[in-house]
């Protein structure tokens, strides 16, 4: 257990994903309906199939989103997504129905690509398209809210004095497998004194103050631009001042 937290903790550190160190395990690297048999014939059909067109809003935040950053370039995507959401609410109506009208009309194309692609399947096909259709956006679904945290700015998630000890002493590690310098390293963290192990453990209490500072920060833009899907949940209703990160 002790290794396997190393592991967690490096990628953690080190800002990777399993799947990305993994590259190349192949088939080790199951998604959850992996045992599901997939004819081949799917990776055509399913690239196939067109993407929902983007909502009135998106599409407008999309194409004024480089314009400002060109503008502001030291500017967090937070603070310009703010921005740009208050020209939206202040947008005309007149202007808004643009936007509004061009979604509908790719809705509507969509809706008849989709009809006219399902006609073409067998019975049998369409039950195996649900299923394949269900794996990818249960992988997509982690995957596109990591990248839209990140655009909207989201604070990174504050590391234990594991964690760091880990980042600290896997840099000046060069020699050795991954596994041997995490077991090595594992090593060295059980063998610190408690005087050695504080100072990783204010590290870690500085860091946690850092998070919630700026998540305290960061949730007040989303509330002010009409996002509070992505505020964090409280872990018990009753308890004011209980959180989840």
């Amino acid at each position: 257990m002790p290794l396997l937290r190393g592991v967690w903790g490096l990628l953690s550190a080190l800002g990777k994903s399993g799947a990305e160190l993994c590259a190349d395990c192949g088939s080790r690297l199951r998604a959850p309906f992996s045992f599901v048999y997939i004819p081949r014939w799917f990776s055509s059909t399913l690239s196939s199939y067109p993407k929902k067109p983007m909502t009135s809003y998106v599409r407008f935040s999309k194409e004024q989103l480089p314009i400002y950053k060109a503008k502001n370039p030291d500017a967090k995507n937070s603070e310009l997504i703010k921005k740009i959401a208050e020209i939206w609410r202040e947008l005309p109506e007149s202007q808004k129905k643009i936007y509004e009208d061009a979604y509908k009309a790719d809705w509507q194309a969509y809706k008849e690509e989709i009809n006219r692609l399902q006609e073409q399947l067998t019975p049998s096909q369409k039950v195996s398209l649900e299923k394949e259709m269900m794996q990818k956006r249960l992988k997509k679904k982690s995957i596109l809210k990591k990248r839209e945290l990140t655009l909207l700015g989201k604070p990174k998630r504050p590391r234990s004095a594991y964690n760091i000890f880990i980042s600290e002493c896997f840099q000046g590690a060069k020699t050795g497998s991954l596994q041997i310098r995490l077991k090595n390293i594992n090593e060295r963290w059980k063998n610190l004194s408690d005087a050695e192990k504080q100072v990783y453990i204010q590290l870690a209490e500085d860091d946690k103050a850092r998070y919630y500072s700026e998540i305290k920060s960061w949730e007040e833009q989303m509330i002010e631009v009409g996002r509070e899907d992505l505020l964090r949940r409280k872990v018990k209703p009753q308890s004011k001042g209980s959180e989840e990160y």
